[in-house]
C-alpha cells in the first residue's frame, strides 16, 4: 500500500511538472513573438522623404523681423534662423553651400511650401488647426502670446483692449497672421499690411497709432527702437505655439524635424547647453521678460539616430 501511494505521488508531481514547463515554454514563445519590431533609422526616413538626394535644402525664413529672423550685414541671422541652421544640420545640411534661406512673408509663407519653393518654414510659424489642413507642422519649438507695440507717444493711452477699438486709433497688423484674427474676435477694427516691418514704419511716420503681432517678433522691433516704443502687456486669445512648416504631403519629414527637435529638448532637460538654448540666449533672451523654456515637441517618432545600427567593430 505504502508503495502504490508514493507511485501515485511522483506520478502526480512529474505530471505537474511537466503542465509547468509547458505553460513556460508557451509564455516564453509568447514573449519572443511579442518583440518589438526594430525601430527605423534616420537615414531611412531621410530615403522616404523629397529631400532625399537634394544637394541643397531651402528653408523659409523672415528678413524683416529683428531678433527672429533678419538680413544683417548680408547675412540671416535670428532666433528663427539659428533653429533652421540646427534642422539642417541635423539633417545632413551642414555648411553654407548646402543650405538655401528664402525670404518669405506672413501672407507668402503657406503657399511657398505648398508650391515647392522651400522644403521648411521656420517664421514665427503659429501652428492652427486651419493651418494644419493645408501644412504639416513639427514642434512646437515656442511658445508666445500676443501683444501690443505702441509709440511712446501712446503709451499712457493705449493700454487696453477697449482702447484698441477706440476708432481714434489706427492699428495695424498682418495680412495672414493668427493675430489678425484674434483681433477680428475682439471686435478691434485693423488695417492690414503685408509685414509687421510695415506696420512699425507706419508708426513711425504716424501712419498708424498701434501694431499688435506676437511678443517674439515685437521684441525685435523694441530691440531696434528701444526709446521709440514700448510692449503693452495686452494679451488676447490663447498662447501661441510656434511650429516648423513641412509640406502635407511629406510625413517622413516632419518626423524628422519632431525627432531633432526632441533631441535639443531632451538635452535641456538634462542640464545640457541645448542648441535651442544657445540660440535664445543669443537673440531673444535679453529682451524677453519672464524665463523661457523650450516646450516638448508633439507627435515625436522613436527612430535610431544615423549610424547607431551600424555593427561594431
Amino acid at each position: 500500500m505504502g508503495v502504490s501511494l508514493s507511485s501515485s505521488r511522483w506520478r502526480s508531481v512529474a505530471a505537474t511538472a511537466a503542465v509547468a514547463l509547458t505553460l513556460l515554454l508557451g509564455a516564453a514563445a509568447g514573449c519572443d513573438s511579442r518583440k518589438e519590431p526594430d525601430l527605423p533609422s534616420v537615414q531611412e526616413k531621410l530615403r522616404e522623404s523629397h529631400i532625399w538626394g537634394q544637394p541643397v535644402l531651402r528653408i523659409g525664413v523672415a528678413d524683416d523681423e529683428p531678433l527672429m529672423g533678419e538680413i544683417r550685414d548680408g547675412d540671416h541671422v535670428g532666433f528663427d534662423v539659428e533653429i533652421a541652421r540646427y534642422i539642417a544640420a541635423s539633417l545632413g545640411y551642414e555648411g553654407e553651400h548646402r543650405l538655401e534661406f528664402v525670404a518669405v512673408s506672413t501672407e507668402d509663407r503657406i503657399p511657398a511650401l505648398q508650391g515647392g519653393v522651400v522644403d521648411l518654414v521656420v517664421s514665427s510659424f503659429s501652428i492652427t488647426e486651419e493651418r494644419k489642413k493645408l501644412v504639416s507642422f513639427a514642434g512646437p519649438y515656442f511658445v508666445t502670446t500676443q501683444e501690443v507695440l505702441v509709440p511712446t507717444r501712446h503709451k499712457d493711452t493705449i493700454r487696453t483692449i477697449e482702447d484698441l477699438r477706440n476708432p481714434k486709433y489706427r492699428i495695424c497688423t498682418s495680412g495672414g497672421s493668427t493675430t489678425e484674427a484674434e483681433l477680428e474676435k475682439n471686435q478691434v477694427r485693423t488695417l492690414v499690411v503685408k509685414d509687421v516691418w510695415d506696420c512699425v514704419k507706419g508708426i513711425r511716420a504716424g501712419k498708424y497709432d498701434a501694431v499688435s503681432s506676437d511678443e517674439t517678433i515685437l521684441a525685435g522691433f523694441l530691440a531696434r527702437y528701444p526709446t521709440e516704443f514700448e510692449i503693452v502687456d495686452m494679451p488676447f486669445g490663447t498662447s501661441e505655439l510656434l511650429g516648423v512648416g513641412v509640406p502635407i504631403g511629406d510625413p517622413a519629414l516632419r518626423d524628422l524635424v519632431a525627432y531633432f527637435l526632441d533631441k535639443s529638448y531632451q538635452q535641456g532637460r538634462s542640464g545640457e547647453a541645448s542648441p535651442w538654448l544657445t540660440a535664445y540666449n543669443r537673440t531673444l533672451g535679453p529682451w524677453l521678460r519672464g524665463e523661457k523654456r523650450q516646450p516638448q515637441p508633439l507627435d515625436v517618432p522613436r527612430l535610431v539616430d544615423f549610424d547607431d545600427k551600424a555593427p561594431q567593430r
